[in-house]
């Protein structure tokens, strides 16, 4: 008898991979290379944060007399934190060759690891402004990233009670997949957004403090929030596209006939 779940849990997880698979879909395109580029993308965005706020901005501190210091963590687990290990728990069912079940455990730790960093990226946000005397939640950026780490906290715990533990009926589960990948990929783009108007944000308050506007530091800030872009069309492409083509013209078909 237990032999018998097991096997129809193994079938129904199959299922739910394939559903995952193939909803969206894009003709003649297959998912790996956009995972390459998606990691490249990553590695190069992480680099450039990280070059900005230590070699420009002067480093990184949870506590220091130089507040600005502070600050710096924000934009550094943010684009590393939430948006890249956020990209990396969206691809782990095409990026990695493991079971489903495996798959799975990854995607909810990645965005687990996520969701934690960018809570504590927001808090060193809030922890600058108000020891430098600054008001909070004044800007559509503010606005939009709380926004959206609440809704990626929504989403992660929805996934884990419907699709990890204690884990919906398999018809409640099948109706609610397309769902979870939709409002998934939804927060993801707000979380891009967010990352953008920080970008913008921080780089135009420099600038109107005497930071030059065609200054190298300018230019890579700038570039940041450009690969920061290209990584998170490559990773919804990734996600959307099918991770085989099955094309039933090719001769592999015709020889599996």
């Amino acid at each position: 008898m237990p032999s018998g779940i097991a096997r129809l849990r193994s079938k129904e997880n199959r299922r739910e991979q394939r559903r995952g698979e193939e909803m969206g879909g894009l003709p003649g395109v297959r998912a790996l290379p956009f995972t390459f580029a998606s990691h490249v993308l990553a590695a190069a965005a992480a680099a450039m944060v990280l070059v900005w706020n230590i070699h420009f901005r002067g480093g990184l501190a949870f506590e220091s007399t130089n507040k600005n210091l502070i600050f710096n963590v924000h934009p550094v687990l943010m684009t590393i934190g939430f948006i890249i290990m956020g990209s990396e728990a969206i691809m782990s069912y095409k990026a990695f060759p493991w079971s489903h079940e495996v798959r799975k455990v990854v995607h909810l730790v990645l965005h687990a690891i996520a969701l934690v960093l960018g809570a504590v990226g927001i808090y060193c946000a809030f922890k600058f402004h108000n020891e430098s005397g600054i008001a909070n939640l004044y800007s559509l950026h503010s606005w939009v990233g709380l926004g959206t780490i609440c809704l990626y906290g929504i989403q992660w715990i929805f996934g884990f009670v419907t699709f990890f533990f204690p884990g919906a009926a398999p018809t409640l589960r099948r109706d609610a997949l397309p769902w979870h990948v939709f409002f998934g990929l939804f927060v993801y783009i707000l979380a891009l957004a967010s990352a953008e108007l920080g970008f913008l944000e921080k780089l135009t308050f420099l600038q109107s403090t005497g930071l030059a506007k065609y200054g190298s530091e300018a230019f890579l800030v700038n570039f940041t929030a450009l690969v920061v872009i290209l990584l998170g069309v490559s990773v919804v492409i990734s996600a959307i596209a099918p991770a085989h083509i099955e094309d039933p013209h090719s001769y592999t078909a015709i020889s599996e006939n």
